[in-house]
């Protein structure tokens, strides 16, 4: 017994410091420091209204908007609650139709030479919001048809959203589709 009652003792000292106190401590100095990252990173429409996250992908399967990398999770595609990929090998015979089906969606809609592979295949969460620079100027022609709009006018709209390097060394280039979607929108 005089065992146990420490054992007790450090039990709910050590479920108050790590289960209360220090996940509170961290999430109001994450609230204070970066309030927008701690809440989300929620992006709005032009109207004020929160539609999305951006660092979560969004399903956007309309022609007048930019497409996002295909989604692997689970139930339905870009589910948060379900991210993971495949988990298919290159030789996978359905994950081989899968990709296929993709290409042949692509070049419908007109495309034409080498489809950048995040185009076609599921990043490994599922949620990757992002495409290559390459993967959004392949899509102009058929934005600008659906739209309206020059192809002149959505390519500077596409260079002005590239993100660079992290830190300048870390990761590609890349372009946020929510946030490039978003500023589709409020173009005239």
């Amino acid at each position: 017994m005089k065992d146990i009652k420490p054992a007790i003792l450090l039990f709910v000292i050590f479920t108050i410091i790590c289960g209360g106190i220090y996940p509170a401590v961290v999430t109001g100095v994450a609230y204070a420091l970066f309030p927008h990252q701690a809440m989300g990173s929620l992006l709005a429409d032009k109207n004020g209204k929160e539609i999305g996250s951006s660092l979560i992908g969004q399903p956007f399967a309309d022609a007048k908007y930019f497409w996002p990398r295909p989604s692997a999770a689970s139930d339905f595609g870009y589910n948060a609650m379900g991210s993971g990929g495949s988990n298919s090998g290159p030789t996978n015979p359905d994950y081989l139709k899968t990709v296929g089906d993709r290409v042949k969606v692509l070049r419908d809609t007109g495309v034409t030479g080498k489809v950048p592979a995040d185009l076609v295949q599921a990043s490994a969460s599922g949620l990757d919001p992002h495409i290559t620079p390459e993967s959004a100027r392949l899509q102009i022609p058929r934005v600008a048809k659906a739209r309206g709009l020059s192809e002149e006018s959505l390519l500077k709209l596409v260079t002005h959203s590239i993100e660079p390097r992290q830190l300048g060394f870390l990761g590609e280039p890349r372009v946020n589709v929510l946030e490039l979607n978003i500023k589709l929108d409020g173009a005239r």
